[in-house]
C-alpha cells in the first residue's frame, strides 16, 4: 500500500511525474494497471491545483527572478507557436513537465475547460502508452 501511495506522491510532483513514476512502479514489481491509475491521478491533482489556482501561482511566478527565460519556458514558447495549446499540453509531460505546459499555456491564453481537457486527455494518454509500454518491455526481458 505504502508503496502505492509513494507513486501517486512521485505523479504528483512537477518534474518527477508520469514519465518517470510509472516505469519505477511497474519495475519495482507493483501491479501496472494501478501504478497507471494511481500515477495519473497523482499528476492530475497537482494539475488541477494549479490550473484552478492560476492566478496565485502566476503571481508567484512572476516574483521569482531568473526564470523569466529558461529552456523549458523556451520549449514550451516553441510549442505553444508550433501547435498551440493541444500540442503543447500533448508534449508537455516528456518535453517541459505537463504542469508548466499547463501553466503557460494559461500565461498565453488558454482558458481552464480547455487546459483541463487536454490536461487529462494527455496525462491520461501517456500514462497509458508508458505503463504499457514499460510493462510490455518488463516482461520481455524477465
Amino acid at each position: 500500500m505504502i508503496d502505492y501511495l509513494l507513486v501517486f506522491l512521485g505523479g504528483a510532483i512537477p518534474w518527477l511525474e508520469i514519465a518517470l513514476v510509472i516505469p519505477f512502479g511497474i519495475i519495482t514489481g507493483l501491479n501496472p494497471a494501478i501504478v497507471i491509475l494511481v500515477g495519473f491521478l497523482g499528476n492530475m491533482l497537482t494539475l488541477l491545483a494549479l490550473i484552478i489556482g492560476f492566478e496565485k501561482v502566476k503571481e508567484w511566478w512572476s516574483g521569482k527572478d531568473g526564470d523569466k527565460n529558461s529552456k523549458r519556458q523556451q520549449r514550451a514558447r516553441v510549442m505553444w507557436n508550433k501547435y498551440g495549446l493541444p500540442g503543447m499540453i500533448m508534449l508537455g509531460p516528456i518535453f517541459i513537465g505537463s504542469h508548466i505546459a499547463a501553466f503557460i499555456g494559461m500565461t498565453l491564453g488558454a482558458t481552464r475547460s480547455a487546459t483541463i481537457l487536454w490536461s487529462v486527455i494527455s496525462v491520461g494518454g501517456w500514462s497509458l502508452a508508458i505503463g504499457i509500454l514499460t510493462a510490455l518491455g518488463f516482461d520481455f526481458f524477465t
